[in-house]
């Protein structure tokens, strides 16, 4: 089982993704956390997937869009740091990743593939990554995080925007 990363080997900023990480399996979880994303997403109708909670928020189908991208970019920093590479990681704003993607353009079963497919490649990362890696130290938005506490804010993130979603979406259909 994957230890929970201290408070010292990741940015204050991602302090409510990891806390939101229950204490369990980390592999598990990511595995379990992929069927409640499916079953949640595979349920939304398109009509639906195009709702916004309020002006200037996210559609639905921007937030998966934006949960598969951050998932995408988090793995590769993890892939990056867990093989110990030190070469600094750019950071990114997410306001710019959905504004320059067509994703309201796809249907939302193409979004959802999207994100099981980079979600299957994370648990595949994880699962091969050696147990000595989850300790090396990277640099990534110019701050100091280790391979250990990337794995848990990409389960974090996850747990927080499908929140977002059955909060402020799902519960206002």
């Amino acid at each position: 089982m994957l230890q929970r990363p201290n408070a010292s080997e990741f940015p204050e900023y991602y302090v409510p993704y990891v806390n939101s990480v229950p204490e369990v399996d980390l592999l598990t979880l990511l595995k379990e956390n992929l069927v409640k994303v499916t079953e949640l997403f595979e349920n939304i109708s398109e009509v639906d997937a195009e709702f916004r909670y309020a002006p200037g928020k996210w559609s639905i189908k921007e937030v998966l869009g934006h949960m598969t991208d951050t998932e995408r970019i988090m793995s590769y920093r993890l892939l990056r740091i867990g093989r110990g590479d030190q070469t600094a990681l750019a950071g990114f704003d997410e306001n710019d990743y959905v504004a320059g993607s067509q994703i309201n353009r796809l249907p939302v079963k193409n979004i959802l593939d999207d994100f099981i497919a980079t979600r299957k490649a994370t648990i595949t990362l994880i699962e091969n990554m050696p147990n000595e890696a989850w300790a090396n130290i990277g640099f990534a938005n110019n701050t100091e995080v280790t391979a250990r506490a990337v794995a848990f804010i990409i389960a974090g993130h996850e747990i927080h925007h499908r929140k977002i979603i059955n909060d402020k979406y799902i519960a206002a259909f």
